[in-house]
């Protein structure tokens, strides 16, 4: 959006390079040794261990935290990687709060579980910079599988079928390999071109070829996929986002979150991002949340996030909207956008007043307005590009607990597929049970 459209108050460079510098930092430090060592004796190693049926991905958490316990950090990252091969990122952006940290032992006893994440990262970093790839290829098959989307439940999928020997041709829309990973998560949360070098490390397994800037419609058919591969993944990702439904949304200063949030990823120079003095978010999700927080790290002076329920419904976990409150960023619950005012660029947003009803969320009539230069949409995205032919439920690619679809020879994983929840670690499980299934499935040929 050309910045001769915007309001006065939205510019770049508020900030100085060290504000910058800091405000972007590693949002958790990684664990040295001895510190991995000390959260590792917290551990209980339970025989039947709740941490791990909280893990999408069933990782044998007891095990790898009992291998970091004994200096095996290397074996404890082949015990995660075995079940998730992207667990490096995982451990950075998991919302391990509300999975296996919550489900711990230690946190039911005393508030505070052991630091599985933490743990996680430890282990995985170590493995990674060792250069070692713990995984080798089977015999080729001479099988070929097309994997659409370079995210993470297609770079899942594309990692556990290269490992059984079968030959994987990855196509992505855009220019880089990642998905989410690369393009949507806050930048304080995945430092250092993380989620790039974690797909050069992936890709050590061979068998593997990326062709960037290729989709569904452009440049790629599903017929054409099925006549030339023997197995199709499809892992799309969700492209659309839903609309606010509010007069004015076409004013200038209104974005989409995923896009800002793209924008900042790829950015080498944070001071060229221009933002606004008064941020308001729409949404109550993760999204939400990076969108706001990345805002005042920004420079943004009033940053709000304005969501149509109260608190105990966002999508965001207690410790995102704590992260929110830590930084800032103020919290609106119970409102839904009404009107964008402003002379051709947004000034202020209108916002209603919600309650909850037999007959669902209704607007009170009461109204409040915000100042707002800036306006980010972060309330769901929605599935674009689906080929004709796929059955649909719930507006995502209809797929059986193995991830096929209602075609053959094509399987659908991570958010573009009914499922579990929209996060990376289930899109991850996701990829790999597709990928086992198609295994399965072309070994029987």
């Amino acid at each position: 959006m050309p910045n001769s459209q915007m309001t006065p108050g939205v510019v770049a460079g508020r900030l100085t390079p060290e504000d910058y510098a800091d405000n972007f930092s590693d949002l958790h430090a990684p664990l040295d040794k001895h510190e991995a060592q000390v959260a590792a004796d917290r551990c209980y190693f339970c025989y039947d261990a709740p941490c791990i049926t909280a893990c999408p991905t069933d990782i044998d958490i007891p095990l790898f935290i009992r291998q970091i316990a004994t200096d095996t950090p290397e074996a404890a990252a082949k015990t995660i990687l075995t079940q998730n091969i992207m667990g490096g990122m995982c451990a950075r952006v998991c919302p391990t709060e509300t999975l296996c940290e919550q489900a711990c032992v230690r946190e039911a006893a005393e508030g505070k579980p052991v630091l599985i994440g933490q743990l996680q990262r430890y282990a995985t970093d170590t493995l990674m910079a060792s250069g070692e790839h713990p995984f080798t290829r089977a015999p080729e098959t001479g099988k070929r599988v097309a994997v659409v989307g370079a995210g993470p439940a297609g770079l899942s999928c594309a990692h556990r079928v290269a490992m059984h020997g079968h030959e994987v041709t990855v196509f992505d829309a855009r220019a880089k390999a990642g998905g989410l990973n690369e393009f949507g998560i806050a930048s304080y949360k995945s430092v250092d071109g993380f989620a790039e070098a974690e797909v050069e490390w992936l890709l050590k397994i061979g068998g593997i070829k990326i062709e960037t800037g290729k989709a569904l419609g452009q440049g790629l058919s599903l017929d054409s996929l099925q006549a030339d591969y023997d197995a199709v993944f499809l892992g799309i990702g969700l492209a659309g986002v839903n609309s606010l439904r509010a007069e004015g949304e076409d004013k200038a200063g209104v974005q989409d979150a995923v896009d800002f949030i793209a924008t900042l990823r790829q950015s080498d120079d944070l001071s060229s991002l221009p933002i606004g003095r008064n941020v308001v978010v729409i949404g109550g999700g993760m999204t939400a949340v990076d969108a706001a927080v990345q805002s005042r790290k920004l420079g943004a002076e009033n940053v709000t996030i304005a969501y149509r329920r109260g608190r105990d419904r966002m999508g965001a976990s207690p410790y995102e909207q704590d992260l929110a409150a830590s930084n800032g960023v103020r919290i609106l619950e119970n409102v839904q956008p009404v009107k964008v005012i402003g002379n051709g660029a947004a000034v202020e947003i209108e916002l209603e007043y919600t309650t909850q009803t037999d007959a669902g969320l209704k607007g009170t009539g009461e109204t409040i307005r915000l100042k707002a230069d800036q306006v980010f949409k972060a309330i769901g995205q929605t599935l674009e590009g689906a080929p004709d032919g796929l059955a649909l439920s719930g507006g995502k690619i209809k797929v059986d607990e193995t991830g096929k679809t209602s075609v053959e020879k094509i399987w659908a994983g991570g958010d573009c597929a009914t499922g579990g929840d929209d996060l990376t670690v289930t899109a991850v499980a996701e990829g790999r049970d597709a990928a086992e299934s198609i295994h399965a499935a072309l070994s029987a040929r």
